[in-house]
């Protein structure tokens, strides 16, 4: 009851193919075929790189200053002024 049966299938395939066409239908896919040929081209350049070609490898990261973490007394807090509060009894 939930899937799809082979008709099914048939019929969703043919009003894909007339929704989008098939000189369409076989350009996306033709899209997709150079896209994944220019992404394996890729992956495989970049296995092929010397290491004396990566520059970011042979950069000298220089070394760290030490943290200091000795606790230390915290500053003295001073109280905030007073809030006076006055009141006008005159404005009754």
């Amino acid at each position: 009851m939930g899937s799809f049966s082979l008709i099914h299938w048939v019929i969703f395939a043919v009003l894909v193919l007339l929704l989008f066409g098939g000189k369409r239908f076989s350009n996306m896919m033709g899209d997709v075929a150079n896209g994944l040929k220019s992404f394996k081209k890729g992956m495989s350049d970049e296995d092929e790189v010397k290491p004396e070609q990566r520059p970011e490898q042979q950069r000298q990261i220089p070394p760290q200053q030490p943290i200091d973490i000795t606790p230390r007394t915290p500053d003295p807090v001073t109280p905030p002024p007073p809030v006076s509060s006055t009141t006008d009894d005159t404005a009754r």
